[in-house]
């Protein structure tokens, strides 16, 4: 079973996001309260807490969620396998895939790609529209819904 191990929120840019308790989902719209929600392609990232565990083995001490700028941190679903348009039901929320990974921003100072020249986040995470808005916390499951 996939579930949310983490949702994480930061109140600006360029600081590393923190762990809430729960967070509301805004149709067409992300993760209320959190810098990076608007409008576009990239509403929610999600990361597998797998890829953040083969970061660990690189020695980095420190790595939690959030580190990498994931607004939820998933178990138990490889992400980066899905395509772009599968549908994800994450609690009572609704998500549509719309982008797989990202450019990497180490020339613009991502720490974590600085000390050992690689970071999963570029390969491994995603992004998400919201379809249907609602509360979202950890535990809660993650379905691929087949159409």
């Amino acid at each position: 079973m996939a579930k949310v191990i983490a949702v994480n929120i930061s109140e600006k840019k360029g600081v590393a996001k923190h762990p809430v308790d729960k967070a509301t989902l805004v149709e067409n719209f992300g993760v209320l309260g959190d810098a990076h929600a608007g409008p576009g392609i990239r509403q929610v990232s999600l990361l597998g807490i797998e890829s953040i565990n083969k970061m660990k083995e690189y020695g980095l001490d420190g790595l939690c969620t959030g580190k990498f700028a994931e607004n939820i941190t998933t178990e138990g679903i490889e992400l980066f396998k899905l395509s772009v348009g599968n549908k994800l039901k994450i609690g009572e929320t609704l998500h549509e895939v719309s982008q797989i990974g990202k450019k990497c921003h180490a020339h613009e100072g991502c720490e974590i790609s600085k000390k050992i020249g690689i970071c999963v986040m570029p390969k491994e995470g995603i992004f998400t529209i919201v379809l249907k808005g609602g509360e979202i916390k950890p535990g809660d499951e993650i379905e691929i819904v087949k159409e």
